[in-house]
């Protein structure tokens, strides 16, 4: 089960040939005992956070719960979805030719045993030098404003990423190596997840 409504981690695990249900976890991510950490805590406490609100209500159930939360870490500062297009306009001029840190929280709860994991991914992110025009053009797209940083590896956004340096899946929204580790972690081998 995916605590999470994102496109991209469905995606991920769809690919993987992983079958899963979604639900959404209803955590207050804005709440101060979120936002007050440092951004790769942040995103490794709202994972823990997504993941346990779910099982909670799967408690008497079997499988497993996957809890994902990503944020872009810039200059010291965590870009949370920017609110309103001027803001995400500021953002890419700032990001415009820099590097930043793409953190992704995992944590995956074995509703049989109770146990829980939880891993960090971590990509520095390159992007590139684009001019005023472009970046009000991708703006206008509205796509920004739907991702954490207003930037995504995939989508239209994907030709304003330079390079990244680290785990290409983690950018996405669930590093599906750490994944890996994490459902093994649990005594689960990760082929034994796959549909046949």
């Amino acid at each position: 089960m995916l605590a999470s409504a994102s496109a991209s981690r469905t995606r991920l695990l769809r690919e993987a040939h992983i079958p899963h249900e979604i639900e959404v976890s209803g955590v207050d991510e804005e709440s101060e005992g979120f936002t007050a950490l440092p951004p790769a805590e942040m995103v490794l406490a709202l994972a823990e956070a997504k993941a346990q609100a779910v099982a909670l209500r799967h408690a008497n159930e079997s499988g497993l719960v996957i809890g994902a939360d990503s944020t872009l870490e810039f200059q010291g500062s965590c870009m949370a979805k920017p609110e309103q297009a001027e803001v995400a306009i500021n953002w890419w001029r700032d990001y415009s030719g820099q590097s930043g840190s793409l953190h992704t929280g995992q944590a995956v709860i074995d509703l049989n045993t109770k146990r829980k994991v939880s891993a960090l991914s971590t990509t520095q992110i390159t992007f590139a030098r684009i001019g005023e025009e472009e970046i009000r053009s991708y703006v206008a797209t509205g796509e920004p404003l739907m991702l954490a940083g207003g930037a995504s590896l995939d989508g239209i956004g994907a030709p304003y990423i330079s390079h990244i340096n680290g785990d290409a899946t983690g950018v996405l929204g669930i590093s599906m190596n750490v994944l890996r580790e994490l459902v093994e972690e649990l005594g689960h081998p990760w082929h034994t997840l796959r549909a046949s």
